[in-house]
């Protein structure tokens, strides 16, 4: 297994690469693309689309379309979360939000091209050449579940719905069920299908990736009120601001710490389904339950 060092870096080279080359008479559209894309982030669904893949016994390159198809369609939805009519912040990961660079327009459209441009890399002659049709579509048909309207957008309608109100612990569990650990799932389950795995193993990803993604959204919610805008790259206080339920205002920072405890454990538990080394996957999943940014 190669280290998940390794893996990033040959993450960032291909998004870059699937990115249009050259000059076009739609520069603009593809400079905003770019500036959201290759921003950073710590490329936690990607790496671990590759890691389930290799874990299934198949060469992590194989899943790579699928895992930079993942990271897009997170980073279609942060340009769009970003906006005004949505959570309206200024700031995504130290830098100016993709609005307040290229206007509200092009950011809009920049989201929408980032959705079209992962279907369209996860489906393409070169993404086929190393997996099969059937499991080019079935990783394909995964993504589009988990990130459509009954899942990441459908947990964005959720959140705007319930700001202002005082949304219970089901609703907001429901919330962050689709917001944010659908796409989590996405990737996990996406690696399984490249790789092979039986549905069992598919079944014990997504539990893996249930865990570690409420896990992180507790810790954001703990984070959004311990931290700083310089720590966080992106403003603090902002559920608190917008009048947002969140696991801290309902059940206290105490209580979030445990069930963040809770929920790492029971993934590195799901684990147990693969005979091959599952090391980096606890590790990642312990260094989300201990991340400060």
């Amino acid at each position: 297994m190669q280290n998940t060092k390794d893996y990033q870096n040959m993450i960032e080279s291909a998004l870059k690469n699937y990115l249009p080359q050259g000059e076009f008479t739609e520069q603009t559209l593809i400079d905003s693309m770019e500036y959201s894309l290759m921003c950073g982030g710590k490329r936690i669904r990607p790496l671990l689309t590759l890691l389930f893949c290799e874990l299934c016994g198949v060469d992590a390159k194989c899943a790579l379309p699928y895992a930079c198809a993942v990271e897009m369609i997170h980073t279609y939805s942060l340009i769009h979360d970003d906006l005004p009519c949505m959570d309206d912040d200024d700031y995504r990961r130290g830098k100016l939000s993709n609005h307040k660079v290229y206007g509200e327009d092009i950011a809009t459209l920049s989201g929408d091209a980032m959705q079209s441009l992962a279907f369209e890399i996860m489906l393409s002659e070169k993404a086929l050449k190393n997996v099969s049709a059937d499991k080019a579509v079935r990783a394909a048909h995964t993504l589009s579940k988990y990130c459509g309207v009954l899942g990441m957008v459908g947990g964005q309608v959720i959140d705007i719905e319930n700001e202002g109100k005082n949304a219970d612990i089901n609703i907001l569990q429901e919330m962050d069920e689709k917001k944010t650990a659908a796409l989590i799932k996405a990737a996990c389950e996406m690696g399984c299908i490249i790789g092979g795995a039986s549905d069992e193993k598919i079944k014990a990803a997504s539990d893996y990736a249930h865990s570690i993604g409420i896990a992180f959204q507790i810790v954001d919610d703990i984070l959004d009120v311990t931290s700083t805008s310089e720590d966080l790259g992106k403003p603090v206080g902002s559920d608190n601001d917008n009048d947002k339920s969140t696991y801290v205002s309902l059940l206290g920072i105490d209580k979030c710490k445990e069930l963040v405890d809770t929920l790492t454990n029971k993934a590195i538990e799901s684990l147990s389904y693969f005979e091959s080394d599952t090391t980096a996957l606890k590790d990642l999943a312990l260094s989300l339950k201990n991340r400060n940014n």
